[in-house]
């Protein structure tokens, strides 16, 4: 294949293991913060998520540090999207905040 559908498979790959990566994040706390036994919930979700990502990482690396690094890149989007999603209703607008007047 081509060089540049490789790496945009890669980029898509990263984003797609960042969504599950830190969206089980989210799920994990959410089902952690309400549970009897939290600490089984929090290890637990650890080693699948990390054993997912790193086997994911690997594979679609395979020996190439371009991919690697485009992978990366994606995971990281997906932290960024993952992150704006989560947020509570009321901070999803972006508009700056208003400064306050000192003069009197």
């Amino acid at each position: 294949m081509n060089d540049t559908v490789m790496l945009a498979l890669a980029g898509a790959a990263g984003v797609g293991l960042g969504a599950m990566f830190f969206g089980g994040l989210w799920w994990t706390v959410r089902k952690g913060a309400s549970s009897t036994k939290p600490a089984l919930w929090f290890i637990g979700s650890l080693l699948l998520r990390m054993s997912a990502a790193m086997a994911g990482l690997y594979v679609i690396g395979r020996g190439h540090w371009e991919r690697m690094v485009v992978c990366l890149v994606g995971f990281l989007m997906a932290r960024l999207v993952v992150t704006w999603l989560t947020r509570p209703l009321g901070e999803h607008h972006t508009s700056p905040a208003q400064e306050a007047s000192h003069a009197p």
